[in-house]
């Protein structure tokens, strides 16, 4: 069971986040928007200063190698994605360099990154950019971002950057160096923000309905079918790899994928059965798919479910059973996200 001050945090004031776990990389070069545009789904080059989006990159087969949030800062791109994914993909990139004027940096390590979330965040983080020399009108502006908008600033210690970011059904991002992203983190914990446990922060990202690279997608998953089509890819871009598996579905098979990603709510009297990775999804007698990450939901009070269902049972209010250590349960298809995103 999760502790609920953390979460409370989370809901009601302003919660911080360890982003160790993302991998940082550093575009530079006045090819880098043409460079991505041909690699990557979203609309790369209709992204001016100061602008970012979600995206993915994928084989000529149509399967993911990896998300991506891309943020033009005006002398450069700053990518986040999956950690475990950041030397590959900087490889990746660069052996595809040819003749455009682009670099390719992985700054994962050089870099840190904290999330503020929660209603209070921007107050929160107002308050640690004044602690570390950003003047307030500057940080005040920030502060205020809706979207995957993003903007370096100068502080007393040096440079950092700040971002929008849609994780954990929207909140704020701080890039930096290593030190003084410290001083950035020490800011907001005086600043009032609780640090999250591991255990709230999976909760959080389920509850927004967000499915994680490594976790709810992989090597094999289709864009289409994790839901990625409306945040993640662009219909009227120009040419990119994998881009003709995904007209294919769309125009001749009509978006049908043979399975998608939904998210289920457990019933019964005891909700504190939450199933493991992978647990089994069936209808009937008939196995119908598996779950990816379940948790238990301070907020709905129940056990809460992605996971992979075939194309027939994908309707809301479709019932289930899914196999726990306690034998089968219910559950419910439910439309996502479980909980609507907050307001900064």
């Amino acid at each position: 069971m999760i502790r609920p001050d953390p979460y409370r945090a989370a809901r009601e004031g302003a919660a911080l986040v360890d982003r160790s776990d993302r991998g940082r990389l550093w575009l530079a070069g006045p090819d880098r928007a043409t460079y991505l545009q041909g690699l990557l789904t979203n609309d790369i080059k209709a992204l001016p200063a100061g602008a970012g989006c979600y995206a993915a990159w994928l084989t000529a087969q149509g399967r993911m190698v990896s998300d991506v949030r891309v943020y033009e800062l005006g002398d450069g791109m700053l990518l986040t994605l999956p950690g475990p994914r950041a030397s590959l993909v900087r490889d990746r990139l660069e052996q595809l360099i040819f003749a455009e004027q682009v670099s390719v940096e992985d700054r994962t390590r050089s870099w840190s990154q904290v999330g503020v979330h929660g209603p209070h965040a921007a107050g929160a983080l107002t308050v640690a950019l004044g602690a570390v020399g950003v003047d307030l009108p500057a940080a005040e502006r920030v502060a205020g971002f809706e979207g995957l908008r993003c903007e370096r600033l100068m502080g007393g210690a040096g440079e950092l950057i700040v971002v929008g970011t849609d994780e954990l059904g929207g909140g704020l991002d701080v890039v930096a160096e290593a030190g003084l992203g410290a001083a950035v983190r020490s800011g907001l914990e005086a600043a009032g923000a609780v640090a999250l446990p591991a255990a709230v922060v999976e909760a959080l990202r389920v509850e927004a309905g967000l499915p994680e690279f490594g976790v709810d997608m992989d090597e094999d998953t289709i864009p289409l079918e994790a839901g990625l089509e409306s945040r993640a890819i662009s219909f009227t871009k120009g040419c990119y790899v994998g881009q003709e598996v995904i007209v294919r579905v769309r125009d001749r098979g009509h978006g049908r994928v043979a399975r998608r990603l939904v998210g289920l709510v457990l019933e019964g009297s005891d909700t504190t059965v939450v199933p493991v990775r992978g647990a089994a999804l069936r209808a009937g007698d008939r196995d119908i798919g598996r779950v990816t990450s379940a948790v238990w939901s301070p907020a709905l009070g129940q056990a809460i479910a992605l996971g992979y269902v075939h194309r027939d049972f994908t309707e809301p209010g479709t019932t289930v059973t899914v196999a726990t250590d306690r034998g089968a349960v219910d559950a419910r298809i439910r439309a996502l996200p479980f909980i609507q995103r907050h307001s900064l």
